[in-house]
């Protein structure tokens, strides 16, 4: 996979395509891109999904992406550091604002779909994307200041329609215990079989092996691959409603043996076929 290297530690530009000509990447850097205009498909980490005008992907410097362009697209790029994000944007915020932002930035459990789900929000975030290309590009008087506060109103917001799962919640109350790492950790890593294997979990908060897997059946009353498997449901709801991906294909790349396999264990957990979830979810 091919990687693109920045040495800009915050970049703000616009590009519009017919035909996207950049082969399937990932970069040194966090990339924040915006959909002014157009449609298409959006292919990040092997998982595809439609986008449209105000989508917005966020992306880690390890996530894959490329576009295929059904409608000719504006794409306005926001590209920066975790340097930048912790000299330009935290020093002056509150101390849970500052985790938030940290899980935000950590957490790839957001980044199949768009973040931005209200459709007020997608309209505000779209226009402060396009006041800070042009305070950008144009280097007024303060512009580098005005740049750094548009940036942080755009993160907030992606934060308030992100950080409304249970995960961000404990995140904002306290301090993560032992407990809260290892599910946090299982909750991002869940789709990566090799992460997931008990003895390099148990590696990772050293721990042993046996221990680990009691410790967490004791705390939480599920075990380590009731936890994963939970994940991986919730991953396929997405899928099934959100990608044209058929239950086979969804099967494959969640990890189950077949799509037989993927419907009975789907069944267990949402007491209906996979098939029956997305046409029920796809009726409201």
């Amino acid at each position: 996979m091919k990687r693109i290297v920045n040495f800009n530690s915050f970049n703000v530009f616009s590009i519009e395509k017919e035909n996207w000509d950049v082969e399937y990447h990932n970069h040194n850097f966090y990339e924040l891109i915006i959909i002014e205009k157009g449609k298409g498909f959006h292919h990040l980490n092997n998982i595809t999904f439609p986008y449209q005008k105000g989508d917005v992907f966020l992306l880690r410097p390890s996530d894959g992406h490329e576009f295929s362009i059904t409608h000719k697209t504006r794409f306005i790029y926001i590209k920066f550091t975790e340097q930048y994000i912790w000299e330009n944007l935290l020093s002056n915020k509150k101390n849970e604002l500052k985790k938030v932002v940290q899980l935000l930035m950590e957490d790839h459990s957001f980044v199949y779909e768009s973040v931005i789900q209200s459709k007020t929000d997608r309209e505000h975030l779209l226009q402060l994307a396009r006041i800070l290309l042009y305070e950008f590009s144009h280097k007024n008087t303060y512009n580098k200041e005005i740049s750094s506060d548009l940036f942080s109103a755009i993160i907030t917001i992606l934060i308030r329609n992100t950080m409304s799962n249970i995960t961000a919640k404990n995140w904002l109350t306290q301090n993560l215990s032992r407990i809260e790492r290892i599910l946090y950790y299982i909750n991002i890593n869940a789709l990566d079989p090799d992460k997931m294997k008990i003895e390099n979990l148990a590696k990772e908060f050293m721990l042993s092996p046996n221990y680990i897997s009691i410790y967490i059946k004791k705390q939480t009353g599920f075990s380590i691959q009731q936890h994963i498997m939970q994940h991986r449901i919730k991953t396929a709801e997405k899928l099934l409603l959100q990608s044209h991906y058929n239950i086979s294909e969804i099967a494959d790349k969640l990890g189950f043996n077949d799509a037989s396999h993927f419907n009975k264990i789907f069944k267990t957990y949402k007491e209906m076929s996979p098939s029956e979830f997305k046409k029920k979810g796809l009726s409201y």
